[in-house]
This record gives C-alpha cells, structure tokens and sequence, in this order.
C-alpha cells in the first residue's frame, strides 16, 4: 500500500445506543476513526455477482490497519455514508480492504 494512493479522507464510525431515563433509546452513529484511503469503484464482475441490488453503488476502500472494524460499522466519505459489506486484511496487519454499498 502506497501512500501516495491514499488520497480520500474517511470516517469510520460505529452505531451506539443510549438509553434515556424514560426508556426511549436513541440511536447516533460515533465516530471511532479517522484517516486516509485509496477509493476504488467495484469492478463490473463485482458488480454481477454482489449480493446487493443492481442498482446500488459498491466501493473499495482501501486502509491502513485500524483494530476493531466490523461489518456493523460504515464508512462516511465526501458526505455520503458508506455500509460495509466485507472486509480483508492486507498483509499482516499492513492494512484493511473494506467493501462498502452506498446506504
């Protein structure tokens, strides 16, 4: 992974609930991460077999390695949030592939 390619700054953040006293339970997205990215849009061969719909758009987001990232979280990018589908680990370590559907 090359710096020079992590050009897009990125968000990571983590959906939490809070519950009031009266027992109402608010759900807010709290951001855990910040940093930088490779973005690359899905490949066409990707996009036929995604197990989405047609007509969503997929992304790759390619990182260095942040502990803790699951398929719970998303991805916010240029104001548009991202859900993660899957994830891979680069290297030992070295960094994360995340594949994201726009929400």
């Amino acid at each position: 992974m090359q710096a020079g390619k992590l050009q897009r700054r990125i968000t990571l953040q983590r959906l939490s609930e809070t519950v009031a006293p009266s027992g109402a339970v608010t759900r807010t997205w709290a951001t855990y991460a910040e940093g930088r990215a490779e973005l690359r849009q899905a490949g066409i061969s990707e996009f036929l077999t995604a197990t989405t719909e047609a007509s969503a758009q997929n992304a790759v987001f390619l990182i260095r390695w942040v502990p803790g990232v699951s398929l719970a979280d998303r991805i916010l990018h240029d104001g548009q949030a991202w859900n993660i589908v899957a994830l891979a680990e680069i290297g030992r370590r070295r960094g994360l592939e995340l594949r994201a559907v726009a929400a």
